[in-house]
């Protein structure tokens, strides 16, 4: 599994994160733990974006970790081989 490969997965890992505080906090009567449920996505939410940007950076300056078009520099790398 390659950098890109596992940044992207932690992203999703966060985002299901994120979800489940959320579907917590809509499950609950009790309004101080829908707030300490909500707090908590939107701290992940934090995370997410920052890494998301960290995404973006890596992906910009080594386009192999890009999912998009890692695939196709593979191809393209072993067709000029």
């Amino acid at each position: 599994m390659t950098v890109g490969d596992q940044l992207h997965q932690t992203l999703t890992s966060l985002e299901g994160a994120k979800t489940n505080l959320e579907k917590f906090a809509l499950s609950t009567n009790d309004k101080q733990a829908q707030k300490m449920y909500n707090q908590a996505a939107q701290q992940v939410k934090g995370v997410a974006n920052q890494l998301q940007g960290r995404v973006n950076y890596v992906e910009q300056e080594e386009p192999a970790y890009n999912k998009r078009t890692g695939a196709t520099n593979k191809a393209q790398n072993k067709n000029q081989q």
